[in-house]
C-alpha cells in the first residue's frame, strides 16, 4: 500500500443518512449518492504522440471502485488529437482507445455500476511542443502564468484565438466524441468539462479548460459573437451542449462548471452574476431540448473554511500568504455559495452535484441541508477502492498518497494497490 501522507479518519456508519438514498438520473437508478470524481491519473499507455490507450490497469482501477447502483465519472479524456496536452491521458478518437475503454465500462457494469466519461479539450493548457509544433488554441491570446508540463514558459508560447469556423468544427467534434464514447466504448453518458488549466506549478490539480477559457472574462478578450458579454462568452458552451445532446440524448449529458477559482490568475469579475446567467439559460431550455440533466459544480474553497484549505494544498501552491489572506477576506462571502445556482436549476428538474474537498462530515451536512443531490469524492476514492462500503459502515479510510496521483513507477503504485477493508482478514464485498 502507498506511503501514508494523510491521517485515516474513522467515523460512525452513514448507512442511514441521505448519502444512501436512491436517486433517479435520466435512465439510471442510483442506489446511493456517493459519486466518484473524474481524477486525472495519467496511467494510460503510450501508443504515439498524443495517443494514449487505457489498458488493463485502468480497467482494474475503475472496476475496483465500482459499486452496485453507483455512479463513476471517468477521468478527463481527449475528444480528438488536437485536445491532447498530457502524458498518460487517454482519448476517445482511435479504435484502440475505444476498445480499451470498453474494458473499463464492462468492468464497472459487471458490478452493477454506472459510468460516465468526462470529455475535454485542454485549449491553452497545452504547449506547441506538446502539440507537435502547433500553436495552442483558446478563446483569445492570453497566456497562462507559469510553465507548461514540458518546462517551457507559458508567456513564450501564447495561444492563438480560435476562428469561428474552428469553433463550429470543434463543436461537431465534441458531439462525435460523445457518440463514440456511448455507442462504441459503452459509457452510460458523458460529462462536458470546462475548468481552469493546470501547469506544473499546480500539479495538474486546478480548473478551467477550453470551454471555460471562453467563459472567464479575464481570459476571453474576443470582440466577436463569442466574446464580450456573458451571453456571448457562454455561446460556445451552449452550442456544445446542444450538439452533444442531439448526438446521444439529453438524459446522458452532464456538465461540470467552476464559478469560483483561485488558481493561476483565473478570476471572473462577477462569478455569481455570470454563472447565475448560465444556470438560468440551462433551466429555461425546453425540456425536450434541455442538454443537461446534472450540473456538477466546485465549491468555493474560501467559504469552506481553513480546514478545507489545509487538505487542499494546491491553494497554497498558487497563492502566497498575502494573496491567500486577501482571497479569503475578499472572496469569503455569504453570496459566494452554490445554493444560488441550485435554486435556479432545481425547479427545472436538473440534479445538482457538489464537488471539492468533501469529507465525511461536510458531505453529510451538504446532503442534510438539501444543498446537493449527490456529493462527488476524489482523493478518498483514489485511496479507497471500497469507499462506498467504508462510508456505509463507518470503517476507517486508507490515507492517500499525493505523490502518486499523477503517475508513478511502477504505474500500479498508488493506483491498483490500495487495500480493501478487511473483516476477520477477509476482504469485504460491496453491498447489493
Amino acid at each position: 500500500m502507498p506511503k501514508a501522507t494523510t491521517p485515516p479518519p474513522a467515523f460512525a456508519a452513514l448507512k442511514d443518512t441521505a448519502l444512501f438514498t436512491p436517486l433517479k438520473l435520466g435512465g439510471l437508478s442510483l442506489k446511493h449518492r456517493i459519486v466518484q470524481a473524474p481524477t486525472t491519473r495519467m496511467r494510460s499507455e503510450f501508443e504515439s504522440r498524443g495517443v494514449h490507450v487505457p489498458g488493463d490497469r485502468v480497467a482494474k482501477y475503475y472496476g475496483q471502485r465500482a459499486s452496485a447502483g453507483g455512479l463513476q465519472i471517468a477521468e478527463a479524456t481527449d475528444i480528438c488529437l488536437d485536445a491532447s496536452a498530457y502524458p498518460g491521458v487517454a482519448g476517445v478518437f482511435t479504435e484502440s482507445q475505444l476498445k480499451g475503454w470498453r474494458k473499463v465500462t464492462d468492468a464497472v457494469h459487471s458490478k452493477g455500476g454506472f459510468i460516465f466519461v468526462q470529455l475535454w479539450h485542454t485549449g491553452r493548457a497545452s504547449s506547441s511542443g506538446m502539440r507537435g509544433g502547433n500553436t495552442p488554441i483558446s478563446s483569445g491570446s492570453q497566456p497562462m502564468d507559469g510553465k507548461y508540463l514540458d518546462g517551457t514558459e507559458c508567456k513564450d508560447g501564447p495561444p492563438r484565438p480560435m476562428t469561428v469556423d474552428e469553433i463550429h468544427d470543434l463543436t461537431a467534434e465534441w458531439a462525435a466524441a460523445s457518440k463514440r464514447a456511448v455507442e462504441v466504448a459503452g459509457f452510460d453518458g458523458v460529462e462536458i468539462h470546462g475548468i481552469k488549466p493546470p501547469t506544473s506549478n499546480t500539479k495538474l490539480g486546478a480548473n478551467g479548460y477550453l470551454l471555460e477559457q471562453f467563459l472567464h472574462d479575464n481570459i476571453n478578450n474576443r470582440t466577436d459573437e463569442y466574446g464580450g458579454s456573458i451571453e456571448n462568452r457562454s455561446r460556445f458552451l451552449f452550442e456544445v451542449l446542444s450538439a452533444v445532446s442531439a448526438a446521444i440524448g439529453p438524459e446522458k449529458v452532464g456538465l461540470r462548471l467552476s464559478p469560483y477559482n483561485y488558481f493561476q490568475g483565473t478570476r471572473d469579475s462577477d462569478p455569481n452574476k455570470h454563472w447565475s446567467h448560465i444556470s438560468r439559460k440551462i433551466a429555461e431550455l425546453p425540456e425536450a431540448q434541455r442538454p443537461v440533466y446534472h450540473v456538477r459544480v466546485l465549491e468555493d474553497l474560501a467559504n469552506m473554511g481553513l480546514p478545507a484549505l489545509r487538505i487542499e494544498p494546491r491553494f497554497d501552491e498558487v497563492l502566497d500568504e498575502k494573496q491567500k489572506l486577501a482571497s479569503l477576506s475578499g472572496s469569503k462571502s455569504e453570496t459566494n455559495n452554490l445554493t444560488q445556482f441550485r435554486d435556479i436549476l432545481k425547479p427545472a428538474g436538473i440534479h445538482f452535484f457538489a464537488a471539492g474537498s468533501f469529507d465525511r462530515d461536510n458531505a453529510v451536512s451538504k446532503m442534510k441541508s438539501g444543498e446537493a443531490d449527490a456529493v462527488v469524492f476524489g482523493r478518498y476514492f483514489i485511496a479507497n477502492p471500497d469507499l462506498v462500503e467504508r462510508l456505509r459502515n463507518g470503517w476507517p479510510l486508507n490515507p492517500y498518497d499525493r505523490a502518486t496521483f499523477y503517475g508513478a513507477e511502477p504505474p500500479e503504485k498508488g493506483y491498483n494497490d490500495y487495500e480493501f477493508y478487511k473483516v476477520d482478514n477477509s476482504e469485504v464485498t460491496a453491498s447489493a
